[in-house]
């Protein structure tokens, strides 16, 4: 495809994923809205929205894309060590707000973030619709990590995390992909690659081999694997 295409705001419909320029790797269309519909025909479809301020709304499905098993995650022996030592205690939506705010907040090697107001209102919606979910990491009364993602079918999409505190970050993961495991799930988008990511086992796939695998496992007929999920704490 050499032209993007500019979605019809009355419809839900998006180009076909291998539509996606290759440079930049996965930009796939334009335009449309943050509705919760259209988000969850996004992500059913391997696309996500991904935009800065003051750029339109963007929407991205790269090839490769970056998934981890949970059933293969990896935990390494000095963090298995940590895990047994930490006083951390990890909850499950006890707190979206704060996780994703704190998400968007500036890193250390940026000011820009492409969670904006607008993205935040987005994925509270999808919270209230009980689609996003949130992961939070306490050191006493403290939020020190966290991270936020979408839950559907058999699939988690993971969209952001951070960290406030050595491994806090890395807890709240390995605890979200062990009780995806335990409840069916079967895949964690965690879209592109990183060093972080990588050392838990994640792995890169084709699109067209993760947009066949999502036809199954996030349809609408697959019940949520998320349902089942605590919402109290546990290490």
């Amino acid at each position: 495809m050499t032209e993007l295409m500019w979605l019809d705001p009355d419809s839900l419909d998006f180009p076909p994923s291998n539509e996606a320029l290759a440079n930049p790797n996965g930009l796939l269309a334009v335009g449309g809205d943050l509705a919760p519909a259209r988000l969850m025909a996004a992500y059913r479809q391997g696309i996500f929205p991904w935009y800065e301020e003051g750029q339109p709304l963007l929407w991205w499905s790269p090839d490769p894309r970056t998934v981890l098993l949970p059933s293969s995650l990896h935990v390494s022996r000095s963090m298995g060590k940590f895990l047994r030592k930490t006083d951390y205690i990890v909850t499950f939506d006890r707190d979206f707000a704060a996780v994703i705010r704190a998400c968007a907040e500036p890193r250390d090697y940026t000011d820009a973030t492409w969670i904006t107001p607008e993205m935040q209102h987005a994925y509270m919606q999808l919270h209230q619709w009980d689609v996003a979910h949130s992961v939070e990491v306490w050191d006493g009364d403290e939020l020190v990590g966290g991270l936020y993602g979408v839950a559907l079918g058999k699939v988690f999409f993971g969209e952001s995390m951070f960290s406030r505190r050595d491994n806090a970050s890395k807890t709240g993961f390995i605890a979200l992909a062990r009780h995806l495991q335990e409840r069916g799930c079967e895949l964690i988008d965690c879209q592109m690659p990183t060093d972080h990511l990588e050392s838990f086992g994640a792995h890169a796939i084709s699109r067209n081999d993760f947009v066949a695998a999502l036809s199954e496992l996030c349809n609408e007929q697959v019940p949520t694997c998320w349902r089942a999920m605590p919402r109290q704490s546990e290490h």
